[in-house]
C-alpha cells in the first residue's frame, strides 16, 4: 500500500473510532437526558396520584383485586402522564392497585428506593430491555403519618431507539470527518513525501538497510559530525580503528575519549584531500569533506584509511633507498680513491701508489673494527658502518662514542633499533649539513633490562616550545618545520619522530630530546617486552 494510502486507511479508522466514542457519549447523554426530564414527570405524576383524597382514605383498607375505586383513579392518573406503569401498595409494600395484573398482591419492587423513609425517589429499576424509570412517593394521612406508597414508572428507551434517534446527526458528522479526514491525508501524504524526496515507506527502510549494510562491510572507517560535532555516523571499522565505544552515536566529540589533536583532525577544515595521522600505533590518512544541502551547513564526514602496512613497507623501501645510498656514497668515495691510485701509477709513483693504498684500507679497517668491536648485533653495526659513508659524502662526521657495547639481541629489537637510530641520524645529518665543524655523535648502551641509543648533534637544537611538538604527527608549524633542519627534527612535519617514539613505546620504552650544544635524542628500548 502507498503512502497515501496508508495515511486514508489510517485517517479513516481514527474517524470510526471518533465516531464510535461519539456515538457512545450520544447514547449515554440521552440516557441522563430522559432520566431527567421524564423523571420529573414520573414524579410530579406520582405525587398527584399519592394526594388524591381518594387514595389517601381507602388505600389503608384496600385489598388486591377488590373495589374498583382506587384502580380507576390510578389508571386514570397514569393515562393522563403517559406513563407505562401505575402502582399502590400498602405499607408492607403489598400491591393493591396496579395497571400490570401480575403485580397484584405481590411486593412492589424499590430497588433504591429511600420512599420507606418517607422521602420521595426517582430511578431506574430492572437492567437491560426491562428497565424502567420509576418514581416512588409516600401516600400521607391527614394527619402526616405514612399510610402507603404510590407508583408511576415510564418505560427506558432500548439503544437502538436511541442509537435510531441520533442516527442523523451520527451520519452528518460520519460525512464531515470522513471528507476532512481524506483530505488531510492527502495533504499529509504530499508533504511527508516531499520531505522523503518522493519515496515509498518500503524504498526508505530499504535504502537504510543498504546504506547500513555497505557502511558496516567498508573495511575503511567512515565518522559523519554534525555542525554541533556530534557523531551522526560511525561505522564499526571507524569504532574500532578509533576506539569509539558502540553508544557514540548522537554523542559530542567534547564527551568522547578521543584524543584532543584527533578531535582537531575530525573537527576543522582540511587543506589537502589526505592526511596523515597517527593514531596509538595506526598510522591513518583521513578525508574530511564538509556537507552542504540546499546552502545549509549539514556538517561533515570523514573516511578514515590504515596507512599501517603500507607504512611500514615504506619504511622498508626507505631503508633500501638508504642503502642505495650509502652504496653510491661508497662507490663516489671508491671511485675518487681509484683515480688517484691511477693517476700515481701514470706517474710512475708506485711507493706513493702502495702508501695511498694501505692508508685508504686502514681508514676503512679502522672505522670496521671500531663498530663492529663495540656494537656485536649485525643490523646496527652494518647500519652505522654505511652512514659512516654517507655522512662523509654530506661533509659530516660520524663518531661513536667508544663507551658504547652491544651485545647481539633478538629479531624484533634489532629490526626496531636500526629504524630508530637510522630515523635519529639521518634527521642529525639534516641538522648539521652545511655547519663548519658538522658533528653528529652516536652512544648504544646495554643498560640489562633495556638498551639505550643517544644521538648528539651540534646543531643549533630544538626550541623549547617544540619539544613535544616535532613528536607530534604533522602539527609542528612551518617556522618550527624550516627551523628543523637545523634542530635535528627534519621529521617535524611527517610521522619519522611519531613513529619512532611509537616504536619504542611499544615495548615500554620512550623517546626523547633535550639541548646541550645541540639536540640530543634519547632513545630507550626495553628487552624484556620484545622477548619471545
Amino acid at each position: 500500500m502507498s503512502l497515501a494510502g496508508q495515511y486514508l486507511v489510517l485517517q479513516l479508522l481514527i474517524v470510526l473510532a471518533v465516531l464510535v466514542a461519539v456515538a457512545a457519549i450520544s447514547l449515554a447523554e440521552s440516557a441522563a437526558t430522559f432520566e431527567r426530564t421524564e423523571g420529573r414527570r414520573a414524579l410530579s405524576a406520582a405525587e398527584a396520584l399519592g394526594n388524591n383524597p381518594t387514595v389517601r382514605e381507602l388505600l389503608p383498607t384496600a385489598e388486591a383485586r377488590a373495589g374498583s375505586s382506587l384502580p380507576a383513579v390510578a389508571e386514570s392518573v397514569r393515562t393522563v402522564s403517559g406513563s407505562a406503569q401505575v402502582a399502590l401498595a400498602k405499607m408492607d409494600r403489598t400491591v393493591v392497585t396496579a395497571s400490570d395484573p401480575d403485580l397484584l398482591g405481590k411486593t412492589l419492587p424499590l430497588g433504591d428506593s429511600r420512599v420507606m423513609e418517607g422521602r420521595a425517589w426517582t430511578g431506574v429499576l430492572g437492567s437491560g430491555n426491562s428497565s424502567v424509570l420509576s418514581a416512588h412517593v409516600p401516600v400521607l394521612d391527614d394527619s402526616g403519618k405514612m399510610i402507603g406508597i404510590a407508583s408511576i414508572s415510564r418505560s427506558f428507551p432500548s439503544t437502538l431507539e436511541r442509537l435510531g434517534d441520533a442516527a442523523p446527526n451520527l451520519l452528518t458528522y460520519l460525512g464531515v470527518a470522513s471528507v476532512l479526514g481524506v483530505a488531510g491525508s492527502l495533504l499529509m501524504s504530499r508533504r511527508v513525501k516531499r520531505q522523503t524526496l518522493g519515496m515509498e515507506p518500503r524504498e526508505i527502510s530499504g535504502l537504510v538497510e543498504n546504506r547500513e549494510a555497505m557502511l558496516q562491510g567498508l573495511k575503511e572507517g567512515v565518522v559523519a559530525l554534525d555542525p554541533h560535532e556530534r557523531i551522526t555516523v560511525a561505522n564499526q571499522s571507524a569504532r574500532t580503528i578509533l576506539g569509539l565505544p558502540d553508544d557514540c552515536v548522537g554523542k559530542g566529540l567534547g564527551t568522547l575519549p578521543v584524543d584532543p589533536a584527533l578531535k582537531v583532525v575530525l573537527a576543522r577544515e582540511q587543506p589537502d584531500p589526505d592526511q596523515l595521522v597517527l593514531v596509538g600505533d595506526r598510522l591513518l590518512v583521513m578525508n574530511r569533506v564538509a556537507l552542504k544541502s540546499h546552502g545549509r551547513d549539514m556538517g561533515s564526514i570523514t573516511t578514515l584509511r590504515d596507512r599501517t602496512e603500507m607504512s611500514s613497507l615504506e619504511r622498508e623501501l626507505g631503508a633500501t633507498r638508504t642503502v642505495t645510498n650509502t652504496l653510491r656514497a661508497q662507490a663516489h668515495e671508491f671511485a675518487n680513491q681509484l683515480h688517484v691510485i691511477s693517476g700515481l701509477l701514470q706517474l710512475g709513483e708506485y711507493d706513493s701508489v702502495i702508501q695511498f693504498v694501505n692508508g685508504a684500507t686502514g681508514d676503512r679497517t679502522r672505522l670496521n673494527d671500531e663498530v663492529t668491536s663495540r656494537i656485536h648485533d649485525p643490523a646496527l653495526a652494518a647500519l652505522l658502518i654505511a652512514k659512516a659513508s654517507l655522512a662523509t659524502e654530506r661533509g659530516v662526521e660520524l663518531r661513536l662514542d667508544p663507551r658504547s657495547s652491544l651485545p647481539r639481541v633478538p629479531e624484533e629489537l634489532s629490526r626496531d633499533l636500526t629504524t630508530v637510530a637510522g630515523n635519529l641520524v639521518d634527521n642529525a645529518f639534516d641538522a648539521v649539513t652545511g655547519l663548519p665543524g658538522a658533528t653528529v655523535s652516536v652512544l648504544v648502551e646495554d643498560m640489562g633490562d633495556e638498551v639505550r641509543v643517544t644521538v648528539r648533534d651540534n646543531g643549533p637544537g630544538v626550541p623549547n616550545d617544540a619539544a613535544e611538538e616535532i613528536f607530534q604527527q604533522g602539527f609542528s608549524t612551518k617556522e618550527h618545520a624550516s627551523a628543523g633542519k637545523g634542530q635535528g627534527q627534519g621529521d617535524a612535519r611527517g610521522f619519522g619522530l611519531a613513529i619512532s617514539r611509537v616504536i619504542c613505546r611499544r615495548s615500554g620504552g620512550g623517546l626523547a630530546v633535550t639541548n646541550d650544544d645541540g639536540a640530543v635524542f634519547t632513545a630507550r628500548f626495553m628487552k624484556g617486552a620484545l622477548q619471545p
